[in-house]
Order: structure tokens, then C-alpha cells, then sequence
């Protein structure tokens, strides 16, 4: 299997981008530590003014990964990590992999129920949370087994005090210097964890084929689920990009760490190819314009990757305060479809190309994009990445490829493909076929020259803000209402891209229709961000035979009364 010059889409390449990838022999901690030795006092990091050189780095990885060892982390343990995008959420993710261990991402703003469910499957036993999320850790039942739970302080971690708790994921946050000078109840600071010195140079690392990291996805069926990515699935990826931003220089980009690097865009763009081009990595807990644009001045960025909502408001913020956004070279948009309009606006105010990606958590994530090149088309996900191949199959049979142009279900194959899913080998027989194709659950149709575009999803995740959303999972939330006897939940498309989450729901008798109230209930289970934005009343839920929910036959009828 090679992604030749022969197939139709390498001609479109942007010029100097291979065909194929030279693929990893080493581990990403080997990859890392030669980043620490030629990269040295250079700046690795870069937190609300304050920077960290590749040695520092290097060295607090060292230490990070000696306390997690003297807390008994071994080789193949899973270590969870809670955190927003902050320098211990850098060094903590290479400490685990130094010590060959795996890291489980999660969302820190997640609920303890949302969290639940995902350490049930993985089973990690030492947790690094920051200090605001180890309450729903906390909260676990007792046959939820957690030995220890490192807690990250953000407030205490830098000088600028006041400023950060300005920009930190949690509005309204306001505390006293005095009030934040321990960890979280129950927990071990930090800076406790860096306390034991540099773990010996001498033990054992990972290889390139050890598990590296779970990263949970709704995949194709709507249930979370844990997809294993080993060192070498996330460093060819690495290099894939590298491949497609060709022309990035080493020691010269400015990578702005806007999307969350517990989503696998964000793993893949920062914790590893920003890591392999030894980069500046500025992090930003949470995207907020002003907070960009004032960096922006410091730290121009050369790399901005983002989903489309951000680039707009970005790009009319800079247009509003007169800041330029000329430095912007490489801009992918993912994770959701990317507006005309978008793009005008924002290639209008940086002079560069915006250009649409595609990728999914098991593609370690990304799988194809449009070039850097004039060769570009708008409004479609691009063509296959370097070293990775397509096929466009039968919905009734993956075996059966379907005539070119004709829509049918996107298979992807290549190094960047996952292992399979945690603990479940049903739904890895399911995306994974025996021959090393992944089944993407997309419908798309392709043109002559391998140009995708995307006109239907088989699965039915919602995409709001570039989150997968579950509507199974907020169905489960909403039927635990007293007034609410049934629901369905789907995704209302947005003009300006991405979806707003609806939810048709029955009524038990007596009961009546208050959406507040329903929202309310969601936002004790739910993130922000997986809660309806609308709420309407139906008789009766659409169900197959076998009595699964017709989302299909939901939306039709429900949304033209939005």
C-alpha cells in the first residue's frame, strides 16, 4: 500500500509536498528529546507573557515523569489528563509517554457523569487535573478506583495573576492570592509532583509501536468510546503535516494554541508537529479575541489553525482594532464545514490561504486537506494526505467501490490510522475492516482529480463549534427529567457553519414544556456545549420497528418549525 504519483490527487499537491512520508522508527519521547538538545534555550512555550525555553521543558518533563514514577506509574498504565491548555499540560503529556505509559485526554470542563463513563473504560489510577475540575473526580463513585490525583493550580503558576484569572475557561472566576496557595482538597500539588529530581536517563523508553494515547470519540455510533493511537499512528500524522506546511522552517514558527490539545486537532497540531518543528507554542486556556490580538503584537503567529467560527471572529476584531494578521502562512480550518464567507473575509485581512481539512479522531486525526496552492478548492475537504489513500464504497457494502462522482461512504487508509477502540472489539470490527481500511461513517462525493466534498454523515453526531456532540448521550440526560417521557436530538445547520443542538421531546401527562428548566437539568450532566439551544414538543418520537429513534424523520419534521 503507497500513495503514489500515480494516483489523480498527488498532481494537485502543492509543489515540493511528497507523495509519501518517510515513516517513524522512533517514539515521540525520542522525538522530543532531540527537539530539547538542538532546540536548547529557544522558546518552546509561551503562557500569558511568560515563555519556557526547550531546555526548561525538558528538564520538567524529567522531573514530572520522575514523581509519576515514585507514584508508581509504569509502562502501559493509563495517566488521565484533565487540563485547558496551560505548559503543564505539555509536560505532563510527554512525562507519561517518557515513562511508556498512556495518556487519557479529557475535556476539563466536563461533568463527573461525562467523566465517569470514560475512566469505567480506561481505568486510570493517577489522575493530573486542574485544580477547578478535581471536584467532579472527586464525586466518582467509590468502586471508581483512583490512587492519586495531581492538582494543577493555574492561578499560582505565573506572576500575572490578575490577568490570568481573566482568560481561564470558567467565566466569573475571582479569587485571592491567599485562597489559591495549596492544591485542591484531597490532592498533590504540582510542584510537589517536580519535587524528586530528573527520572535516570537510563530507563526505559517507549518504541514507536507502544499505545501512546486514548483519545475518546463518539466514532460512528454515538457512544464514546476510546481510540488507541500508538506513537507511531500520532508521529506519522506529525509528519504528514509537516509534509503539507512544506516550507516551515524549524526554530521559526509561532504555533497560537488556540484549539483545546485534549481534542485529537489539537494533540496532533501542537503536543507533536509544533514539538517536531520545535516551535513556539503560545497557549491560550480558551480562545477570546482581545487576548490573541494582544499576543499577536508580542508573538505574531505563523501557524492558526482553528475551526470557523474563530477565524471570523478574529478576523473582525483585527479588522475593528486595525491589527495585522499578515504573519498567518499556514491556516487549516477543521472539524466542521467551512463557509465562503469565511474564507473571504479572512484571506481579506491575513493576505494568506485558509484552506479546509479533514480528519477524525482515529485518523490520529487528519486525513486529507486542500494544498497551500492555488490548486486549492473551496468547499471541499481537499485530497488525501501524503501516504494515505481513499476509497469511496457502496453504503450496503464496503467491499463495492462506487463510480467516480457517485456519493458512497469514504474508507481511509494509512499510518495515521488507529489500533482499534479500548476494551471493545465490536465497534473496532465495525470501523476497522481486515484489510486496514477505516470506515469514516461520512458519505462524500470525489471528482476526477481527488477533490472530496462531503454530503451527508451516516453517522448522526452533531458538530457544534467543531465538538462532536452525542445525541444519544443528551437524549439519556433529558429522559432523567420528571415532565419527560421520550427525546430526540439532532443538529439544526447554522449559517455561518457547525450546528445548534435541538431536542424534540414527549411530555408525560399533566406535564408542560419549560425549556429553562430543561436546560438547567442538562447543564448539571452536560458540558456547555452539548446542551440544546432549542427545545420543542412533539407527540410522538419517530421509531423504527425495532424501536431506534429516526433522527431523519425528527428532523423533518421538527425543523421547519424553527
Amino acid at each position: 500500500m503507497a500513495n503514489t504519483e500515480h494516483e489523480p490527487w498527488v498532481k494537485n499537491y502543492q509543489p515540493g509536498v511528497p507523495a509519501e512520508i518517510e515513516l517513524p522508527t522512533e517514539s515521540l519521547v525520542a522525538m522530543l528529546e532531540r527537539a530539547v538538545a538542538e532546540a536548547g534555550t529557544h522558546p518552546a512555550l509561551e503562557f500569558f507573557g511568560r515563555r519556557t525555553t526547550y531546555t526548561e521543558l525538558g528538564d520538567q518533563i524529567d522531573r514530572a515523569a520522575e514523581g509519576l514514577r515514585r507514584l508508581g506509574v509504569k509502562a502501559g498504565d493509563r495517566v488521565a489528563l484533565i487540563l485547558p491548555n496551560c505548559p503543564q499540560h505539555v509536560v505532563a503529556f510527554y512525562a507519561v509517554l517518557r515513562l511508556g505509559a498512556v495518556v487519557v485526554e479529557h475535556n476539563p470542563l466536563y461533568t463527573s457523569r461525562e467523566l465517569r463513563h470514560q475512566f469505567e473504560d480506561h481505568q486510570a489510577r493517577i489522575v493530573i487535573a486542574w485544580d477547578k475540575a478535581t471536584a467532579a473526580v472527586r464525586e466518582f463513585p467509590a468502586d471508581i478506583e483512583i490512587d492519586h490525583v495531581v492538582s494543577v493550580n493555574l492561578l499560582t503558576a505565573f506572576p500575572t495573576l490578575k490577568r490570568l484569572a481573566l482568560h481561564l475557561p470558567v467565566k466569573g472566576l475571582r479569587q485571592s492570592r491567599a485562597a489559591l496557595t495549596g492544591p485542591a482538597p484531597g490532592t498533590m500539588a504540582w510542584k510537589d509532583l517536580l519535587a524528586f529530581g530528573v527520572i535516570d536517563f537510563e530507563h526505559p523508553r517507549p518504541s514507536v509501536d507502544d499505545l501512546a494515547a486514548i483519545q475518546y470519540t463518539s466514532g460512528t455510533t454515538g457512544t464514546p468510546k476510546g481510540a488507541m493511537l500508538t506513537h507511531f499512528n500520532l508521529y506519522s500524522n506529525a509528519l504528514q503535516g509537516e509534509a503539507w506546511m512544506h516550507g516551515a522552517q524549524y526554530r521559526k514558527e509561532i504555533f497560537y494554541a488556540i484549539l483545546p490539545m485534549f481534542h485529537a486537532f489539537g494533540m496532533t497540531l501542537y503536543l507533536t508537529y509544533g514539538i517536531r518543528k520545535q516551535g513556539l507554542l503560545v497557549l491560550f486556556p480558551k480562545f477570546e479575541p482581545g487576548l490573541i490580538l494582544d499576543a499577536m503584537k508580542k508573538s505574531p503567529a505563523t501557524v492558526y489553525c482553528a475551526v470557523p467560527p474563530i477565524y471570523e471572529r478574529t478576523a473582525l476584531a483585527a479588522q475593528e482594532k486595525g491589527i495585522s494578521l499578515r504573519s498567518c502562512k499556514y491556516c487549516i480550518s477543521g472539524a466542521m464545514n467551512l463557509p465562503d464567507h469565511v474564507v473571504e473575509l479572512w484571506e481579506s485581512v491575513s493576505g494568506g490561504l485558509l484552506v479546509e481539512g479533514y480528519g477524525m479522531t482515529e485518523s490520529s486525526p487528519v486525513a486529507l486537506g486542500n494544498p497551500f496552492h492555488a490548486s486549492r478548492r473551496t468547499g471541499t475537504i481537499g485530497v488525501p494526505f501524503p501516504s494515505t489513500l481513499m476509497k469511496v464504497v457502496d453504503l450496503d457494502d464496503p467491499n463495492v467501490e462506487v463510480p467516480l462522482g457517485q456519493p458512497g461512504e469514504l474508507l481511509l487508509k494509512g499510518p495515521q490510522v488507529f489500533q482499534g477502540y479500548w476494551n471493545n472489539p465490536e465497534e473496532t470490527a465495525k470501523a476497522l475492516l481486515p484489510n486496514g481500511w477505516l470506515r469514516t461513517g461520512d458519505i462524500v462525493t470525489v471528482d476526477e482529480d481527488g477533490f472530496t466534498t462531503i454530503v451527508d454523515r451516516a453517522k448522526e453526531l452533531i458538530i457544534t463549534g467543531g465538538f462532536n456532540v452525542s445525541p444519544s448521550e443528551v437524549e439519556a440526560v433529558l429522559r432523567l427529567h420528571p415532565s419527560v417521557s421520550d427525546a430526540a436530538v439532532i443538529g439544526r445547520p447554522l449559517e455561518r457553519g457547525g450546528e445548534m443542538v435541538v431536542a424534540a421531546i414527549e411530555l408525560k401527562a399533566g406535564a408542560t414544556l419549560d425549556e429553562d428548566a430543561l436546560r438547567a437539568h442538562c447543564r448539571e450532566h452536560l458540558a456547555a456545549y452539548k446542551i440544546p439551544r432549542r427545545i420543542v414538543h412533539i407527540e410522538n418520537t419517530p421509531r423504527s420497528m425495532l424501536g431506534k429513534v429516526l433522527r431523519k424523520q425528527v428532523r423533518e419534521q421538527v425543523l421547519p418549525l424553527l
